[in-house]
């Protein structure tokens, strides 16, 4: 582990507040190699700053295949796995969502994992599957660095692959990912929980079935793709992994495309105090 997170460990460990410890020259080319984070205004920046600090206090990073994780690496990584806890109030507290793992493996490049699949006739189905990241419930998270370099570029496609694991995390926070995250007490002014789940199907649920729609269209009869990336029309978990992804790095572009999904997101990552 490089020398700086055990400094910063120790620091924090001994500092009764959450003063953020990352040095200045290290955060601000995080913030340069990000135009998404750089936008952000400077409360916004110093608390993802907190924010990251202590993410990096509480994980473990490990490079796959020879790779070298050095502190602006894992400082890259921090500061997009906590942009969507942001507005959610203490920085521990909402670094809580989080609690279910330690590790975080970072690869060079794409993974090749190993796949079975068992269909409904009984016969077991072995595959291979590419892989640019992966959450595993209550495991660590897997990283494609070559993907996570990309970062500032591949927001003006609206994608990320950080955002898009890690809010696989949130969603695993109920059980097995489906789409929908807990939510909050009175999330969207309803009173229960079977309401909150029910106002958020009602917007999910149409804009899921529209998004498939389209990128069956192109896939099949030519029409143009759409502007999302196609991975979210393979199932409503991956659906609200993609969405969240252009969510937060390219919300201008992404509430053109969906309207109708910014509320919900803003409620949910932007609750009123």
């Amino acid at each position: 582990m490089p020398a700086f997170f055990n400094r910063l460990r120790n620091r924090l460990r001994t500092t009764l507040a959450p003063v953020p410890d990352i040095p200045a020259g290290l955060w601000l080319q995080t913030l340069q190699r990000h135009p998404f984070l750089a936008a952000l205004d400077l409360p916004e920046q110093g608390k993802l700053r907190a924010l990251s600090a202590l993410f990096l206090d509480g994980k473990q990073f490990h490079g796959a295949h020879g790779l070298q994780v050095t502190d602006a690496m894992a400082i890259d990584i921090a500061a997009q796995a906590c942009l969507p806890l942001l507005h959610w109030g203490d920085p521990r507290a909402a670094l809580g969502w989080y609690d279910d793992f330690v590790t975080i493996v970072v690869h060079p490049g794409e993974a090749i994992a190993r796949r079975a699949h068992l269909d409904e006739a009984g016969v077991m189905h072995h595959y291979t599957e590419v892989l640019a990241g992966e959450a595993m419930e209550r495991g660590p998270v897997m990283l494609s660095w070559q993907h996570v370099e990309d970062a500032g570029h591949s927001a003006q496609r609206g994608t990320n692959v950080v955002v898009h694991e890690f809010v696989h995390k949130l969603d695993m926070r109920s059980g097995s990912p489906n789409g929908c995250p807990p939510l909050p007490a009175g999330f969207l002014g309803t009173h229960s929980a079977r309401a909150a789940h029910e106002a958020w199907w009602a917007t999910w649920e149409p804009a899921y079935a529209q998004f498939r729609e389209a990128v069956i269209k192109a896939e099949r009869f030519g029409a143009p793709w759409p502007w999302l990336d196609a991975y979210g029309a393979t199932s409503e978990a991956e659906f609200f992994a993609v969405a969240c992804e252009a969510y937060f790095v390219n919300r201008q572009r992404f509430a053109q495309e969906f309207a109708g999904l910014v509320p919900v997101l803003d409620a949910f990552f932007r609750p009123a105090p």
